[in-house]
């Protein structure tokens, strides 16, 4: 990726990927969902952490600075830890995707194990340096944790907004044509990519939106630093795909 890229070029680049192409086979898609998985679980880190700055979570509890921003992210904390799970339960996306896994037959392993290891007390790079782990994957996820853990509130709302709510709907959206076109998919995996198409685009989005206007507050130099940090998501979804693509080649 080069860096002389606009935002306009990098998200476009995004969007017209080969990789949704190349998912024309029950195998394809496993590889995919192995690698995407990992996205689906760096997400929560930026939520909560947007939940952090803009609700208030200690004890004693005090009054917050801004009841909508805060209701706006604890919806999506509701939706996101348990949402309708189409059969009249409720679960997390995350929890959902691994269903969607077991349901094509994917190997739920490397995730699994890369959780263990945090839960053991390693750290997130520690975790990460697994050799079942793609190098795309781990720079991905190193880049949204770095974000999520380091950065201000408004590259959090931008890593948040324009690399998840604001361009999922049109990724996944490729996804699911090309998936229905092959007939190759599974069914909780298309109500995954379906409901993120339908909450993202409707919902989430415009209002994330709003959120990152309200965080730079029309400081010039906080939109400066929300677009580089926009830019530097993309790109490493980009990488992510590249790995995706690559694997799919072998």
């Amino acid at each position: 990726m080069q860096n002389s890229q606009t935002f306009e070029e990098v998200r476009d680049s995004l969007l017209q990927h080969p990789v949704y192409q190349k998912l024309t086979s029950a195998e394809r898609v496993r590889q995919f969902m192995e690698h995407h998985v990992f996205a689906v679980w760096d997400f929560m880190s930026l939520l909560k952490r947007l939940q952090r700055d803009l609700t208030v979570t200690t004890v004693p509890w005090m009054p917050g600075r801004e009841a909508q921003y805060a209701r706006f992210i604890n919806e999506i904390v509701l939706g996101e830890e348990t949402d309708e799970d189409g059969r009249g339960g409720y679960i997390s996306h995350f929890d959902l995707y691994i269903e969607a896994m077991e349901e094509a037959g994917a190997d739920t392993a490397p995730i699994r194990q890369f959780l263990a290891r945090l839960a053991a007390g390693s750290t997130p790079a520690e975790a990460l340096n697994a050799a079942d782990i793609p190098q795309s994957v781990r720079q991905f996820v190193e880049t949204t944790l770095d974000i999520a853990l380091h950065g201000q509130s408004h590259q959090v709302a931008a890593a948040f907004f324009y690399g998840r709510e604001d361009i999922i709907p049109d990724m996944f959206t490729h996804l699911v044509r090309e998936l229905e076109a092959s007939g190759k998919s599974a069914e909780r995996l298309l109500y995954y990519l379906k409901r993120h198409i339908e909450l993202d685009g409707d919902e989430h989005g415009p209002l994330a939106e709003r959120l990152l206007s309200y965080l730079c507050a029309g400081d010039p130099q906080k939109e400066q630093e929300a677009l580089a940090t926009a830019k530097q998501c993309l790109q490493s979804r980009v990488q992510l795909w590249d790995g995706v693509s690559n694997s799919l080649t072998k």
